[in-house]
């Protein structure tokens, strides 16, 4: 299954290949201003298919790059290295067009321990 997804004006859009069942609420102290619901996937399952310009931010270990669109605002990916040390991709849920948030298995993550 591919799912497509995009930020709030559209210049970031991206595609993620894989099922989505379980996502991530993490209470960091970015997730928790943003309020994106995470799900995690190999940094090859997402395809960037937006023109628009990404902005990036980085904090903490700096393992993850944030992407954010610089005319909306919206955070709609991002790209970094895993636990393991493994490339991943880690996409907002709520950025995907026409998922069912309801169907999906929320996790809670404390974030603001680590």
């Amino acid at each position: 299954m591919t799912h497509r997804g995009r930020c709030h004006c559209g210049s970031l859009a991206f595609e993620l290949d894989g099922e989505i069942a379980e996502v991530y609420d993490c209470n960091c102290s970015m997730c928790r201003r943003r309020g994106g619901l995470l799900a995690f996937a190999p940094a090859d399952a997402l395809r960037e298919t937006g023109t628009g310009e990404a902005g990036t931010y980085r904090f903490n270990a700096h393992r993850i790059d944030h992407h954010f669109c610089t005319v909306c605002g919206i955070a709609p990916y991002s790209r970094g290295t895993g636990p393991d040390g493994s490339p991943m991709a880690c996409v907002n849920v709520r950025c995907i067009d026409g998922l069912d948030l309801a169907l999906l298995k929320i996790v809670q993550i404390d974030g603001a321990s680590f």
